[in-house]
């Protein structure tokens, strides 16, 4: 998706925030609306759809958490989420409402760009692709519906969850570099942040696992990277 096309809704409280990005993203030639607090940023939604929300966290009225999950049940806009340090509660809470991607505050500018370019590319098309159903052990995944179910019981992911568990069925039984998968479904500019991995690694096997603290799908492969075993 090209920049002089994309809408991008920034949902913060703080106005220095909300004043630097839309500066710099108008700068960027993206199309910009602000938004102080999710109340707000519901309200623009109804007649404008934006192809990426930026979000801080914790806001008046109705907070970044809040947000997703509102978003999340009518929409898969990639969603970044700010977040500051010491806030690691609700920066999960988040990715597992249905954010996509963080960053910390204070943050680099460049960086944002570069984790806005990934996640627009990343973007799902309008266009209706044909249906492709995994069937893998436990594991059936309908790539169409965005369904899964694990040994007969349906799994509600997150649009980043679902992409990393397709990556991973795509390649069973097969160890998957920590690189890889960063750049499979993050993008080349976040091949250096394990720290993506270990949090939706970790969302990921307490929807799929039994017991998610002895794993039995979703393998480690210490200091290398994954392993998926579908089951029997």
């Amino acid at each position: 998706m090209s920049p002089e096309r994309a809408h991008i809704l920034v949902v913060d409280d703080e106005p220095q925030i909300t004043r630097v990005l839309r500066t710099t993203l108008t700068a960027q030639h993206y199309d910009i609306r602000v938004a102080n607090d999710g109340e707000m940023a519901l309200e623009i939604m109804k007649d404008w759809s934006p192809h990426l929300i930026i979000t801080d966290l914790v806001m008046p009225n109705l907070n970044g958490v809040e947000l997703c999950h509102r978003v999340r049940a009518f929409s898969t806009v990639p969603i970044i989420v700010l977040s500051v340090r010491g806030q690691e509660q609700q920066k999960v809470a988040a990715l597992d409402a249905g954010a996509d991607d963080y960053v910390t505050k204070p943050f680099n500018m460049n960086e944002l760009l570069a984790r806005i370019r990934a996640n627009l590319r990343r973007a799902p098309k309008e266009t209706v692709q044909p249906c492709e159903v995994l069937e893998l052990g436990d594991f059936r995944i309908d790539i169409a519906t965005r369904e899964v179910t694990v040994a007969g019981k349906e799994v509600k992911l997150t649009p980043k969850e679902f992409d990393l568990l397709v990556y991973l069925a795509e390649h069973p039984r097969r160890v998957v570099a920590h690189r890889t998968l960063l750049a499979a479904i993050w993008g080349d500019t976040s091949t250096e942040q394990p720290e993506y991995l270990r949090v939706f690694v970790g969302q990921l096997r307490k929807k799929i696992e039994p017991d998610p603290s002895e794993p039995k799908y979703l393998l480690t492969e210490r200091w290398v990277g994954y392993r998926f075993e579908p089951g029997e």
